[in-house]
């Protein structure tokens, strides 16, 4: 009965830490989603969720509030999700330069900023960070119970805008609009859709998203801010969307896979075997690769993703 209880437990942790390990992966796949479904990759994903970690952690602890601190870091992934619409969109840049750049210039803002407001202090700054939130009911259902319904309010909202996304794509004139502006700008600027206006606001809807996945890093997952804190989980989310073929849905399940992973090997860590961490932590990485080499063949990107649209240009 003990080896029972002990099992149960442990199969409840791993699940519980999976579902809170996918879900900056969740929030950040989400928005790539958004900006490569209507033709552009947002290279400057790991950045914005970098100064989204970075934004939420400063805002709140000085305002003591939680979800200023999402909301702030919702805003500034909004801007850098302009910026990056600037860039790419309306100047016509290279996609992966701009986003490339976006990414280095937001993890040197970030530990800027972070220093200019606690300067470089032995022990980091701490905040307290969102609770878990059982839900009634649905928290008592043994195993899945404890690991699904007693997460924090995050790990609810990824949840719920999963099929939001899936539906605003599929079921909404938005959707067909968005997808009509990645799949053949040209044709949907003949329909009367404002390309550059679609792509502007898909990439800063995105951005927020991204914003919102990196403050959960540092206000509910983790309590403080490190430079290492997204820990490659942007690059992640990117690899997700092309694993699940740019659907939001499919994306999530990947992210899933990587959290699963990722607090698996965490627990094989902490049964303090002979073998350097280093090749734990690979581990979900590695077989994010494998993943990737798998399906990237069958992957069906939209037909204009990286291509840039300019007016005069058409029927040309």
């Amino acid at each position: 009965m003990s080896d029972d209880l002990v099992g149960l437990a442990f199969v409840t942790g791993l699940l519980a830490a999976a579902v809170r390990m996918a879900t900056p992966v969740v929030f950040a796949m989400l928005g790539e989603v958004l900006a490569e479904r209507a033709g552009v990759l947002n290279l400057g994903i790991e950045g914005t969720m970098l100064m989204g970690a970075m934004t939420g952690f400063v805002v709140a602890i000085k305002t003591g509030s939680l979800w200023l601190g999402v909301l702030a870091a919702a805003a500034v992934g909004m801007l850098l999700g302009l910026l990056m619409a600037v860039l790419a969109v309306h100047l016509g840049l290279s996609q992966h330069v701009s986003g490339l750049g976006i990414t280095l210039l937001s993890t040197g803002l970030a530990m800027f900023i972070y220093r200019l407001c606690f300067g470089s202090p032995t022990v980091p700054p701490t905040v307290v960070p969102f609770g878990q939130v059982a839900i009634p009911v649905l928290a008592k259902i043994p195993l899945v119970g404890p690991a699904l319904f007693d997460q924090y309010a995050l790990v609810y909202l990824s949840w719920a805008l999963i099929p939001a996304v899936s539906v605003l794509l599929y079921r909404t004139k938005i959707g067909l609009r968005l997808r009509a502006v990645g799949e053949n700008p040209f044709a949907a600027d003949t329909a009367g859709v404002n390309v550059p206006l679609v792509r502007t606001v898909s990439l800063v809807c995105g951005g927020a998203l991204m914003g919102v996945g990196g403050a959960f890093l540092t206000l509910a997952h983790q309590n403080m801010f490190l430079m290492d804190v997204v820990g490659g989980r942007g690059w992640i989310a990117v690899a997700m969307v092309i694993f699940g073929n740019w659907d939001p849905v499919k994306g999530a399940l990947g992210a899933g896979l990587f959290g699963l992973l990722d607090g698996l090997q965490l627990r094989l860590q902490a049964l303090g075997l002979a073998v350097p961490f280093h090749v734990f932590l690979i581990i979900p990485y590695v077989v994010t690769v494998l993943a990737m080499m798998s399906v990237s063949r069958k992957a069906m990107a939209p037909a204009g993703l990286l291509k840039p649209y300019r007016r005069e240009d058409r029927g040309g």
